[in-house]
């Protein structure tokens, strides 16, 4: 149940920003993203605290079953945020990179083969965050 309630969140929070966006020049998109960032952070927190009360409030189970439910909780959290965030960084890492690479290519044009050696660099980023993820899974 908690897991409907974040994902609507997160859709009503994309689709707001959307809507307040629209039409609108972004002069510094690094800043809405840390903004972003900074919201879906608090929506984690807030789906931890209301994933530890239904632990906490279901005293009918054993000691035992409800913190080996609240650890998967948290290794599952766990796993997810080590693959978001480090796609979202391997997106920014791809997008400067990018840039860069385009700009160099447009001028030198023998630096194909090297640029594309720092766009997989930087897109290995977020095959690090998929490895610790399924790392975390391994162990529940």
């Amino acid at each position: 149940m908690t897991g409907v309630i974040l994902l609507a969140a997160g859709v009503l929070a994309t689709c707001g920003a959307g809507w307040r966006l629209r039409g609108k020049v972004v002069r510094r998109p690094r800043a809405v993203l840390a903004g972003f960032m900074l919201g879906l952070s608090c929506l984690l927190m807030t789906a931890m605290v209301l994933t530890l009360s239904s632990a906490g409030a279901a005293a009918s189970e054993t000691a035992a079953a409800a913190a080996t439910g609240a650890a998967a909780g948290m290794g599952f959290l766990g796993a997810s945020l080590a693959t978001g965030l480090a796609c979202v960084g391997a997106g920014i890492a791809v997008a400067v990179v990018g840039a860069a690479a385009l700009g160099v290519v447009g001028e030198k044009p023998s630096m194909l083969g090297t640029t594309l050696i720092y766009l997989g660099l930087a897109e290995g980023i977020a095959i690090y965050g998929v490895i610790v993820s399924l790392l975390i899974l391994g162990k529940l």
